[in-house]
């Protein structure tokens, strides 16, 4: 099964952002004026290529055949049965092929997320006083708290990727070769980015 994991955040403002330039391209073009329309177009063009490159591209996809980590520019593709280790700090990193480290830019780790989950674990005081007005959690609700108390989503997903990793290795899953190519999309926004900038600059 395939499953995708990015950072909900940077994915919803950088959907935003290509709303915001879709209406604002419209507008240059009804109303375009020469010189300031152009450095308009460029100003907003080189924003909206970092924004694709930095916060709508990278993604951590756990398919079927192994884990493929697409950061800004590159993709990693790394078989089950070549994973070796994997730990959890600011980021993910999965150790593989002998020693080599593949930093996943998604999920990240902060440290208000880290200190909020390890507040989870923490029992609340209860409350004095004849009337009780927390809501009483029921056991199955106890059971998630206490299992996810002090993780965050990048440990968990960090978790996933060990036993998925596990259980290729102990299914005797072939090791193919780990993979990584260029983002051929990342570069090419990035060149239309120039090729605005360009364009302002000369005419």
């Amino acid at each position: 099964m395939k499953q995708t994991y990015r950072s909900k955040t940077a994915f919803s403002l950088g959907c935003l952002w290509l709303a915001f330039v879709a209406f604002n391209a419209w507008d240059l073009t009804a109303r375009y004026n020469g010189k300031p329309s152009l450095i308009a177009a460029a100003v907003l063009g080189v924003i909206t290529a970092l924004v694709y490159v930095i916060a709508l591209r990278p993604a951590t996809v756990l398919t079927e055949a192994g884990l493929l980590g697409r950061n800004p520019l590159r993709s990693t593709f790394v078989p089950w049965a070549l994973v070796e280790s994997v730990s959890v700090s600011h980021s993910i990193n999965v150790e593989h092929d002998g020693g080599q480290v593949l930093r996943l830019w998604t999920p990240m780790s902060s440290a208000r997320e880290r200190a909020r989950a390890q507040r989870r674990g923490v029992p609340k005081t209860p409350r004095r006083g004849r009337f009780q007005t927390e809501p009483v959690q029921t056991k199955a609700e106890q059971m998630a708290a206490e299992a996810f108390t002090g993780k965050t989503h990048a440990d968990w997903v960090g978790e996933q990727i060990t036993e998925r990793s596990q259980a290729a290795k102990q299914g005797g899953q072939e090791p193919v070769t780990t993979k990584v190519t260029w983002s051929i999309d990342a570069i090419a926004v990035l060149v239309l980015a120039v090729v605005l900038v360009v364009v302002a600059i000369v005419f």
